[in-house]
């Protein structure tokens, strides 16, 4: 990553104050539950995890939100070269963790935008916080439910391509009905998907890598782009982050799948 430290159009940092008693510590910033109850409670593919957020992630979030932050409240439809102030492709990140990889892919490739999406405060405001300081301009936060983001707010095909590395396995067996990657879940996927936008999904928890391959390659909107089909090797744009590393020396075996959105008949 570049060592920029002024982004164009970047926010000014405002002078700190004491926050009075009972106001919320980022007013403007992510809120606990955006959607609220304007849609069905269904079963959750996540988990918010509630751990503390350092000083440098609270200042990010405090000058850095309201400008490279959204909360997905399913009420506006998004206008992607409008949040991202250009025409450049899209990619839709679900679950980013504490954004290390997500900084280092959006450092690698400038012109591709990085749509963000996770619920976890402390790494929405480390993200935030490596996208100023290393002058990436092409990262866009969002808080809350991935699903109401592709259902509500985003329009058909406006994405050119969706990353979803390290889900949650949710190994028990009465679980497995929250893991993300399911056939409801592609299909709605593949609505906001251009054709020929790839689907890159990357697990280091097996029995889940071999259920995302079946459902993928069971679902008619995706085809696998690896010739003899199976799993792909790791693609040089992925990072390999510190938290992969430490399984990977622990024995774990990290599967990538790198399938393509099929065109419909009328788009061939």
């Amino acid at each position: 990553m570049s060592d920029t430290a002024n982004t164009p159009d970047a926010p000014t940092e405002p002078a700190h104050r004491t926050r009075a008693k009972g106001e919320p510590r980022f007013p403007d910033g992510p809120r606990p539950d955006p959607a609220g109850s304007h849609f069905e409670r269904r079963i959750r593919s996540f988990q918010p995890r509630r751990s503390r957020v350092t000083a440098g992630q609270a200042d990010a979030l405090e000058r850095l939100w309201p400008t490279w932050g959204l909360d997905i409240d399913g009420q506006r439809n998004l206008d992607l070269p409008e949040l991202f102030g250009n025409d450049n492709p899209v990619v839709l990140e679900i679950g980013f963790g504490m954004g290390e990889a997500t900084a280092q892919m959006a450092a690698d490739a400038p012109a591709t935008n990085i749509l963000a999406a996770d619920v976890h405060t402390p790494g929405q405001g480390n993200l935030l916080g490596l996208a100023y300081h290393h002058g990436l301009s092409n990262i866009r936060v969002a808080n809350g439910d991935a699903i109401i983001l592709l259902r509500e707010m985003l329009a058909p095909d406006a994405l050119d391509g969706l990353r979803v590395y390290f889900p949650d396995p949710w190994p028990k067996k009465r679980h497995h009905k929250r893991r993300l990657i399911q056939p409801e879940f592609l299909s709605l996927a593949a609505t906001r998907l251009k054709p020929g936008a790839t689907v890159h999904c990357a697990t280091d928890w097996e029995p889940y890598a071999e259920q995302m391959l079946e459902v993928l390659d069971a679902h008619p909107d995706f085809e696998n782009s690896q010739p003899d089909g199976g799993f792909a090797p790791r693609p040089e744009f992925r990072p390999l982050t510190r938290f992969e590393g430490q399984g990977l020396d622990k024995g774990h075996v990290v599967n990538d799948l790198l399938f393509r959105r099929v065109p419909h008949e009328d788009q061939r």
